[in-house]
């Protein structure tokens, strides 16, 4: 009798302290994510202002790039914490919210029931950890942002402001805004009175981003004021290049001829690597061609290209987790705070987990999403999001990390006969170089494949429009896609 009592009164002295160490943590957890709005706030005021500004220190460059990760880091736990908080009892809603999350702080205590008690403080310790860890980050760059503000105040504005932010996120260049000072800033720099001509390299994976940055580096005011002419290449590599046909495969981008001084600007897009030899023997011929003070540019998916330069790389690298999510909730949600709405903030989440860093996703997504503000809809697009990277695997042996591998695509629509899903196989995905007349547009678009909107049923082999951006240099992103009418069906 007396070990049952003790065992009781031990069990109640056990869920006694949990509760008040749950408690305890939950309190904490609410003072640090009141302090993280209050820092966010600070913070994106700050970098805000940098982004509007010609920066031109290198260091000052680095510091608002960091302040920048820093703040999508801390808006990716403060709504993901917000989701934990006001997580909905919808059965359908939770169902997809918690079920093969790999970030939601609220997937550590569904599995509670499986775990102890004292697991389960761990959890949940590790989980206010880390919110911690991110607060302290964020007030120690309070506390030295006063310097860096004042240093801030003495770079001119510019005449656009690139942060429309919720306005017109789809119209500027997110997230590389300090690379292009980089690149601007070594542009304008003026070379020693017989140096070499400079070389910047840029590299990056594929759709990274690097022709829109060398776009909007080329079509600054600054730039085009500094150089006479700029010139555009675009090729595999240089193998079998000389001065002469290098020049004659050259487009011009921009001519100046109103400029006192004749400086010319060399970009290079290369999908490629290049022989050392042969990028030697091309840039001394080049350098007594070139008036003094002539640059070059060369991008290349290729990492040994860093070594060609004259200066250090600008490396161009997909968005994090975080400043993806930060990007993702801009363009489906706008001016709206997602605290508003927290049981679609947790599905959009989940959905910009899936979609792996890819921009073009992003913006078919997100105008799919705001067709229908609908939880039970965007639950919908969640499963087939998840369904279609599940058969990618299976059927593919993988899951495509960029738009240029064939894979297999979701779709919404339904068969006029029986509940089957749609099936399309995309061959791939190729963007267009510069505008495209509206003749060559395809008519059907990668929403239409999802949402199941065309006015014909596709037979064969297609082509469709995936995405089309509407900032330099206005690429049209087109995919060759084959129906597919059963699941046992081949592709050719």
């Amino acid at each position: 009798m007396e070990a049952i009592i003790s065992a009781v009164l031990g069990d109640l002295v056990g869920r006694a302290i949990s509760f008040v160490v749950e408690k305890h943590h939950e309190q904490t957890t609410a003072e640090d994510l009141q302090r993280l709005r209050k820092l966010l706030l600070r913070i994106s005021a700050v970098v805000e202002e940098a982004e509007g500004r010609h920066v031109t220190n290198r260091g000052m460059i680095h510091q608002a790039s960091t302040m920048r990760e820093q703040m999508f880091k801390g808006y990716y736990l403060l709504d993901a914490f917000r989701c934990r908080e006001k997580k909905t009892g919808d059965e359908e809603v939770s169902r997809f919210l918690f079920a093969e999350s790999n970030f939601n702080p609220a997937k550590r205590f569904r599995r509670l029931s499986s775990n102890t008690q004292i697991e389960s403080t761990v959890i949940v310790r590790v989980s206010s950890q880390e919110l911690k860890q991110v607060v302290l980050g964020l007030e120690s760059m309070v506390v030295d942002m006063n310097e860096f503000a004042i240093f801030l105040m003495s770079y001119p504005r510019m005449y656009r402001q690139p942060y429309g932010a919720y306005l017109f996120v789809d119209k500027y260049m997110f997230g590389c805004q300090m690379e292009r000072e980089q690149a601007i800033s070594f542009l304008l720099q003026a070379e020693p009175p017989y140096g070499n001509v400079g070389v910047l390299p840029i590299v990056g994976s594929a759709l990274v981003g690097k022709s829109t940055l060398v776009d909007h580096v080329c079509n600054d005011e600054r730039v085009q004021n500094h150089f006479s002419l700029i010139l555009l290449y675009i090729g595999n590599n240089l193998q079998d290049e000389t001065m002469t046909t290098f020049r004659d495969h050259c487009v011009i981008k921009h001519q100046n001829i109103s400029l006192d001084e004749e400086k010319s600007l060399v970009v290079i897009e290369l999908l490629g690597d290049v022989d050392k030899g042969v990028w030697k023997r091309l840039l001394h011929s080049s350098e007594r061609c070139m008036p003094h003070g002539s640059k070059i540019i060369i991008t290349s998916r290729s990492e040994k290209v860093a070594s060609l330069g004259t200066t250090e790389a600008v490396r161009l690298n997909y968005l994090s987790k975080e400043a993806y999510w930060y990007f993702f909730r801009m363009l489906v949600f706008g001016s709206t705070d997602p605290e508003e709405q927290p049981k679609l903030t947790s599905i959009a989440m989940e959905i910009a987990l899936e979609m792996r860093e890819s921009f073009i996703y992003a913006y078919v997504v997100a105008a799919l999403l705001r067709e229908n503000f609908s939880a039970r809809f965007w639950c919908r697009v969640l499963r087939h999001l998840r369904e279609h990277r599940q058969k990618n695997i299976l059927l593919l042996g993988e899951c495509p990390v960029d738009e240029e591998q064939p894979r297999y695509v979701w779709s919404m629509a339904k068969r006029r006969q029986g509940s089957e899903d749609i099936k399309f196989y995309l061959q791939g995905c190729h963007p267009q170089k510069g505008p495209v007349s509206h003749g060559e547009i395809p008519k059907i678009t990668v929403m239409n494949l999802l949402s199941g909107t065309w006015s014909a049923m596709p037979r064969g082999k297609f082509e469709v429009l995936s995405w089309r951006s509407l900032i330099p240099p206005y690429y049209s992103y087109t995919t060759v896609c084959e129906f597919v009418r059963h699941e046992s069906s081949t592709t050719a």
